[in-house]
């Protein structure tokens, strides 16, 4: 018997162990479906569940019918997140990230033993589908998807260019006047949905719909665009405001409103770019009163832009969900909605260039949020994606399952990171992970599962959680938080009352930073021991 095949009969006479041990072939109730939905560059305050003012009537209804946790976290990045959702894994543990003198990043491969989500599911009778974005390391088949949509092109909403097909690629059409790629990701999961229920609705099934939005350059349809054309001329200062006032009042936060850094500008800077996107775009988030007419003008239709993408995917997925209802699944569906990373400060302009004639939005533009609307997206929070403050890695997650959660609005404070939805998912579906993978040993996954906060306000029980990025690190546990920007000394916070991270406490608690400074090098070490085993097995 081959080890894959030794896997499955493993792994399936577990889940019929669990059966067994907790409820009659009678009274069990069927595995739930389970959706998994990703938006990319979206900030923590975009949602109007999450204290926003962008319209995002479904997801709210989700968040409705279900949870809101508030403190969960991202690994501030596209790639690590991806890597760290689908394996229960910190990114730089199976290679997806980048450790101090290690090979790592977004073009590494992970370990054999690194599997991916559907591979844990498919014992269980589970189909896997994906839509969207991919950029993982692989093929998306060859990670036990059975049907996928890998949209390759990120520069261009408005074309099939570059994507795959199951992992084949897409010849565009000729006319393509009708694409937009936020549409087109929902037309295929609802295919495979469809399919699924023609075809397999004896089986469960797990959907990964990985949108692209609202994930620069800022496309967006003119309808879409017009809806929101003139609501952000009150500037980003207003707005932090006011999102900040309905997340309070909504109980979602319990902190300050933290300073806008005046002086904290895009990740990287694009000298050429900024000349290229002209007098309109400034590269740091002044005061809205000392910028020109045209700069107002020209940053409110940016942020029109970014929330028209937000309400189109938050109307793509209504589609989804009316399709889950047709199909007599949704009540039986674990759906969760989070985001890779949060909104993004960059300014950059690649791919096709940038048009200054062209309507802003369209297909020749190529517009970044930047500073100022980001760190508004990112309420209440510091920073922006790629830094490890709070505004860089938290993100909204909306947990809905009729069948399996009786709360209802409700919010869950527990801190939680993606690491946690791949053995939260196998807790609900009743199966165990398994200890060796063809032969070699599986290391112990860091992630937790959800499911003791799903039914009441718990804390999940853990050590700590740990960030590494481009130099920027950070680690928590508890409600203390270390954390440093790339080449300065630490920062200490107590999340409790200072998520905004305006008080740093490390002058006045040098004990604690050296306590948590040990567990952040800790665990670097060790994440550097495994990277190093791999590279061994690698060559071997």
């Amino acid at each position: 018997m081959g080890m894959r095949n030794q896997f499955v009969v493993t792994t399936f006479l577990l889940i019929c162990l669990n059966a067994a041990q907790g409820c009659s072939e009678e009274t069990r109730t069927k595995p739930p479906n389970l959706v998994f939905i990703l938006a990319d560059d979206m900030g923590y305050s975009d949602l109007g569940c999450y204290g926003g003012e962008i319209e995002t009537p479904n997801l709210d209804a989700l968040a409705a019918g279900g949870l809101r946790f508030a403190q969960f976290y991202n690994t501030t990045r596209c790639w690590p997140t991806r890597a760290a959702l689908l394996t229960g894994y910190y990114a730089q543990q199976v290679r997806r990230d980048i450790l101090p003198g290690e090979c790592g990043g977004g073009v590494t491969v992970r370990p054999e033993w690194a599997r991916l989500l559907p591979d844990l599911l498919e014992p269980a009778g589970y189909r896997s589908y994906h839509s969207g974005k991919w950029h993982l390391d692989g093929k998306v088949l060859d990670g036990g998807f059975q049907r996928s949509l890998d949209r390759r092109n990120q520069g261009n909403f408005f074309t099939a260019k570059g994507s795959y097909i199951d992992d084949a690629p897409i010849e565009p059409a000729a006319d393509e006047s009708g694409y937009y790629a936020t549409i087109t990701t929902v037309d295929h999961a609802l295919d495979c949905l469809r399919e699924h229920a023609d075809t397999y609705a004896d089986r469960p099934f797990f959907h990964y719909i990985a949108f692209i939005a609202p994930h620069f350059p800022l496309h967006a349809l003119p309808e879409d665009i017009a809806r929101y054309r003139d609501r952000y001329m009150d500037g980003w200062d207003v707005m932090r405001q006011q999102r900040f006032a309905r997340q309070r009042e909504m109980g979602l936060v319990n902190t300050t409103l933290s300073e806008l850094e005046r002086e904290v500008g895009p990740p990287y800077h694009f000298p050429e770019a900024l000349e290229m996107l002209g007098p309109g775009e400034v590269n740091r988030p002044l005061p809205w009163s000392e910028l020109t007419d045209e700069q107002r003008r020209f940053q409110a239709t940016k942020m029109a832009i970014h929330a028209a993408m937000v309400d189109r995917m938050d109307r793509e997925i209504g589609r989804v969900i009316e399709q889950l209802k047709a199909m007599g699944a949704f009540r039986n569906t674990l759906i969760f909605f989070a985001s890779d990373n949060g909104a993004s400060a960059e300014i950059m302009v690649r791919d096709g260039g940038h048009d200054p004639e062209a309507p802003p939005g369209s297909a020749a533009t190529y517009l970044c949020l930047g500073p100022g609307f980001s760190s508004a997206a990112n309420t209440p929070f510091r920073r922006h994606k790629t830094w490890v403050h709070e505004g860089g890695i938290s993100t909204p997650l909306v947990v809905h399952w009729p069948e399996g959660i009786r709360a209802r609005g409700e919010f869950r404070h527990s801190p939680g990171h993606v690491i946690d939805i791949v053995p939260t998912i196998l807790d609900a579906v009743g199966i165990e992970k398994p200890a060796s993978w063809e032969g070699q040993p599986v290391p112990e996954a860091p992630g937790r599962s959800l499911q003791g906060a799903f039914a009441e306000d718990n804390v999940i029980d853990r050590e700590f959680l740990w960030w590494l990025h481009e130099g920027n690190r950070a680690v928590r546990t508890g409600d203390w938080k270390l954390v440093a920007s790339k080449g300065d000394p630490w920062e200490l916070y107590d999340l409790s009352t200072d998520r905004a991270e305006s008080r740093d406490l490390a002058r006045l608690q040098p004990d604690r930073v050296k306590e948590l400074e040990a567990i952040w090098q800790r665990e670097l070490a060790a994440m550097k021991h495994l990277a190093a085993e791999a590279a061994a097995d690698e060559s071997k």
